[in-house]
């Protein structure tokens, strides 16, 4: 592409444009300074996205520059020029990196001049890619999350986009709880307080608008709140997966009256993206608490017991409050497997953890080791309150296990280990579950089904 001192820059037949490699204009030629209807100090040293609509701002500034940067081009890329009276001018652009001169070179072509394109219904579609481009954008935020990304996080980066892309006043995501109640995650509601936006459209399935000054009649509360809040309209995106609800995205315009079909399409694709990246961060989510947790009682793994471990440990230490870890084994529970088979051992398992929490209290936690193997980690527990909480354990652990038909009896065995700051040297997490276990098979050794409590010489 010609550079700007280049006669043919400033006379050439399409519009050229130069800006920084972050979007500002530093040159513009005569072209595009006649079809827009700016003079050179107008255009020149601001952001090119200043002069584009809403919409074509969103994907100007999220994959524009992004697809120029990481590919060094990119063509036929439809966009919206607004012209200083206002008017919409549709324009194909073709965009290079200069590295050499640190300048994005641009080159724009009315998408209306039909020696440029065979046909309006190409332009058409090129308009329409643009749109979808647009909302793909949503894929790229959603990724930025990781495992630790909450539905609040995914929802306000959606509210954002939609807030930015629509041009609306106000806008804002609602999520189902688990009690299916819609309730505001992200954004704002305008009009909060005065009337619920969505009580007659919560189970719309598609994406619904409505108007101040139609709504009079079949939603009078709502648009009597509509013209207090200057709410012209509000657009309804319903967030939907596999025809499951997730919630809605809701839309507040000022003075908004053009709702075309492209307006709709993008609406719909937003929600789209929106319920993809919710059911993916949740699934992330899940995977990462399956990861934490033993599939078969739900209760804390290894991994996870040995890092809360760690952190009791060291909150012991900052609260100089004592600190019990309980290590559990099933007694002869190998007689169980080979008496009633494995399936009916998972089953006591499964009880049994349930039992194990219902015998701590309320903050404790409770894992499974492995096999037939737990464990509980008791903050604030001293000597006395980690014997009651055992026997409490071996009590609710006597009573037979029922499964299916038959009654199965079984026990355990429970060791406890015990660390009291500034009294005892501070131990690690490993070594506080040895010794725990010492103990368990010290009850096992004095014939299994009660506590022993670890005795250690403290210097």
């Amino acid at each position: 592409m010609s550079s700007p001192d280049d006669p043919w820059f400033r006379l050439a037949p399409c519009g050229l444009i130069s800006m920084s490699l972050g979007g500002v204009v530093t040159e513009a030629n005569e072209t595009f300074l006649t079809w827009t209807g700016y003079a050179a100090e107008e255009v020149v040293g601001r952001p090119f996205l200043a002069v584009l609509d809403p919409g074509s701002r969103l994907f100007f500034e999220t994959r524009h520059l992004h697809i120029v940067h990481l590919e060094g081009a990119v063509n036929e890329v439809a966009l919206t020029v607004m012209r200083k009276d206002g008017t919409r001018l549709p324009m194909l652009v073709n965009a290079s990196l200069d590295l050499e001169a640190q300048l994005v070179r641009t080159a724009l072509f009315s998408a209306s001049e039909r020696h440029l394109y065979e046909t309006e219904l190409l332009a058409a579609r090129k308009i329409a890619e643009s749109s979808e481009a647009r909302v793909r954008i949503l894929q790229d935020v959603s990724s930025a999350f990781g495992l630790s990304a909450s539905d609040e996080d995914v929802a306000q980066s959606f509210v954002d986009v939609a807030r930015e892309a629509f041009d609306a006043k106000a806008a804002m995501v609602m999520l189902l709880d688990d009690e299916a109640v819609l309730t505001r995650v992200a954004g704002t509601n305008p009009l909060e307080g005065l009337v619920a936006p969505v009580t007659s459209l919560r189970n719309t399935a598609h994406v619904t608008v409505v108007e101040e000054t139609s709504a009079r009649e079949e939603f009078p509360e709502l648009a009597a709140a509509m013209r207090t809040q200057r709410i012209s309209s509000l657009s309804i995106t319903p967030l939907l997966a596999d025809d499951r609800r997730l919630g809605i995205l809701i839309c507040f315009f000022g003075r908004r009256t053009e709702f075309d079909e492209h307006f709709f399409d993008l609406q719909h694709a937003l929600g789209r993206q929106a319920s993809q990246t919710l059911v993916r961060v949740r699934l992330q989510r899940q995977l990462a608490y399956l990861a934490l947790h033993d599939q078969l009682t739900g209760v804390a793994n290894r991994q996870l017991l040995q890092q809360l471990l760690d952190d009791a440990i060291d909150d012991a230490v900052r609260t100089s409050e004592p600190l019990a870890v309980l290590f559990l084994d099933i007694d002869s529970f190998k007689e169980v497997n080979d008496r009633f088979g494995h399936a009916t051992g998972d089953a006591v398992l499964v009880e049994l953890a349930a039992r194990l929490r219902d015998g701590v209290r309320g903050g404790d936690v409770v894992g499974r080791m492995g096999g037939d193997e737990f464990v509980a980690i008791c903050a604030n527990a001293d000597i006395n309150a980690a014997a009651a909480i055992a026997h409490r354990i071996l009590s609710i652990t006597r009573a037979p296990f029922a499964v299916g038909a038959a009654e199965i009896a079984a026990s355990v065995s429970v060791g406890v280990s015990l660390y009291t700051p500034g009294v005892d040297e501070r131990p690690d997490g490993a070594s506080l579950l040895v010794r725990a276990d010492g103990a368990m098979y010290d009850s096992k050794g004095a014939g299994k089904n009660r506590v022993t409590i670890e005795t250690i010489a403290r210097g």
